[in-house]
């Protein structure tokens, strides 16, 4: 902490705090969020905003989050910020959490928020030298301890975790029950979400962790929303005769999901147009005969250059995720369409014969810039050319 700091702050309030990775390494740092403890796989976000966007996107379940921007809570949180009802996220670290927030759209500081939604999160860790351990050794397991501290303890709870590898999270985290969804995005102007009238697609979306911000874009787009479980059937989808279906983000292995993948499956048989984003266009993936693989530490940030294949134009990209498509044995019928400029490790792909995308960024972007919402247009128009043929 700064002298500064500790002269506005003073730390006899501030409880102590320990993050202790799986490999032996020990931060000591002040609490933020709840007593307690927690245990998960270790990723850090290069994004310089949105934190609560971040702190409440489902495919961070089971992860605890570094943010290597250092100084987070100067914005404060507001309930419309939310990407859903709950915070995924299993733990925060940052270098410099700011005490006082200054925005004119602020309801509550990250303090209490973390507080409120019972995470347990740390501050005054170097962040700088945790990212770079991360990028040399991979994302391993970790373990933050607030309030009453045990490092020996912390240290054995983050061995003993067994990380993502085979996990299946969509279901775990989707809803329990089929909803519509009937909200634009956000307008500062309007200062509320867009109240769209006009519904000129039936689309089906698959909650593997879907962020309200894909429903939102997809809802301006002219979709008419119905939002599924992960387990729904592709019988049952059918019979509410979509012009397409989408396939949402979301946490965990894509291979553990295979009552999704033999879904999409049955979509594509059925020449249903199909869009996936994240998770989503890893499992579509999968159904078409690729495989998936799990990465050294994953892309998660707000600032990711991709590549558009075939004109080579590059989109600022938003991206979270911990597995990729392998281009070991990519079938034939895929066609890449886009790749990251900083590993080159596939982002998009398409059908070379069926209405099929998949992009693995957040073409959402939220948090992240809006250049990317473009990768939404392929299924506006196929379900528009399957409507015309019809």
């Amino acid at each position: 902490m700064s002298k500064l700091n500790q002269i506005l702050f003073p730390s006899e309030h501030q409880k102590p705090a320990v993050l202790v990775l799986s490999d032996g390494t020990i931060y000591h740092g002040l609490s933020i969020g709840i007593d307690g403890k927690s245990v998960a796989e270790i990723v850090f976000n290069t994004a310089m905003t949105g934190y609560q966007e971040i702190l409440s996107d489902p495919s961070y379940a089971e992860q605890m989050v570094t943010l290597t921007y250092p100084h987070i809570g100067n914005t404060g949180t507001n309930a419309a910020d939310n990407e859903s009802a709950h915070v995924y996220a299993k733990g925060l670290i940052v270098r410099d959490y700011a005490k006082t927030a200054s925005n004119f759209r602020n309801e509550e500081n990250l303090q209490s928020y973390l507080i409120k939604h019972n995470v347990v999160a740390i501050s005054d860790v170097d962040t700088r030298a945790l990212t770079n351990k991360l990028r040399v050794h991979g994302s391993m397991s970790a373990c933050i301890m607030s309030g009453e501290v045990d490092v020996d303890e912390a240290l054995k709870s983050a061995q003993a975790y067994p990380g993502l590898a085979g996990l299946d999270l969509a279901k775990v985290v989707s809803c329990e029950q089929s909803y519509q969804w009937e909200e634009g995005t956000y307008s500062l102007e309007q200062i509320g979400f867009k109240q769209n009238q006009e519904k000129t697609f039936k689309v089906v979306c698959y909650d593997f962790g879907v962020k309200r911000n894909i429903l939102r874009i997809l809802d301006d787009l002219g979709c008419d929303l119905t939002v599924v479980p992960a387990e729904t059937s592709a019988e049952t989808v059918m019979a509410m005769k979509p012009d397409g279906v989408f396939l949402s983000n979301g946490p965990g292995d894509p291979a553990a999901c295979d009552y999704a993948i033999a879904a999409c499956q049955a979509f594509l048989q059925n020449k249903v147009p199909l869009f996936g984003i994240c998770l989503g266009h890893q499992i579509m993936a999968l159904a078409l005969g690729a495989k998936t693989m799990k990465m050294k530490f994953g892309h998660h940030g707000a600032n990711h250059p991709v590549e558009n294949c075939d004109n080579k134009t590059v989109l600022i990209t938003s991206q979270n995720h911990n597995f990729a498509v392998a281009d070991e044995n990519l079938p034939e019928t895929l066609s890449i369409t886009h790749r990251s400029l900083f590993d080159g490790s596939i982002q998009g792909i398409k059908h070379k014969h069926l209405n099929a995308y998949g992009f693995q960024g957040h073409p959402e972007a939220s948090p992240g810039p809006h250049e990317a919402k473009i990768i939404f247009e392929p299924f506006i128009q196929a379900m528009k050319q399957e409507s015309h043929n019809g």
